[in-house]
């Protein structure tokens, strides 16, 4: 069997723990910075940090066009946090960058600011065992479209989901020792 080749898109935020956790799973990582990385990547994570910053450098850089034409052809593709709010479809109250390729509408820093940050033990749809979630300000998912599978919630708010071959949380499963979730994710690659 081919190992996948994972691109951790790397313009902003906590890329270089997603490269760990992958590695660790035996998974070759690349950079993607330019749509040229973005073309030879088997899958790609998204990782959190500031939406808006990865909006912004996304269209700067000119991978927005290329990120919804890999994402339309089937690309695996993992969102955490920030990650999630560019994939969406609409984040309430808000004009920023996003991609459209996931079908919710998501509320950013839904949880509290950064003080406000947490950790909770979510039932997980696909996970025999609770996973515990590191929160730091966090969206949530406001609403679902009708091919969006919700996999966690939190007090009654979505915070992950899964639709064809996008998967995305609310919280940032790299900042664990738990690779369960990226499992998931590699899953959907191989």
């Amino acid at each position: 069997m081919n190992v996948p080749t994972v691109g951790v898109f790397a313009l902003q935020g906590d890329f270089r723990e997603h490269h760990r956790m992958l590695r660790r799973l035996g998974v070759d990582t690349t950079t993607v910075r330019t749509p040229e990385q973005l073309a030879d990547v088997d899958g790609l994570v998204i990782p959190g940090g500031e939406s808006t910053t990865i909006g912004k450098l996304a269209h700067r850089f000119g991978l927005v066009d290329p990120l919804k034409e890999r994402i339309s052809e089937g690309l695996p593709v993992f969102g955490t946090c920030a990650g999630l709010i560019f994939l969406a479809t609409d984040v309430n109250g808000s004009d920023q960058h996003v991609l459209g390729a996931l079908d919710v509408v998501v509320e950013r820093n839904a949880f509290g600011r950064q003080n406000e940050s947490f950790e909770a033990v979510l039932d997980v749809k696909g996970l025999d065992e609770p996973y515990d979630a590191v929160f730091i300000r966090a969206p949530w998912i406001d609403k679902v479209g009708s091919g969006v599978d919700v996999l966690a919630e939190i007090d009654d708010h979505v915070v992950m989901v899964g639709q064809g071959n996008i998967l995305a949380t609310a919280f940032h499963p790299e900042l664990t020792a738990d690779q369960r979730v990226h499992i998931l994710f590699v899953d959907m690659i191989t």
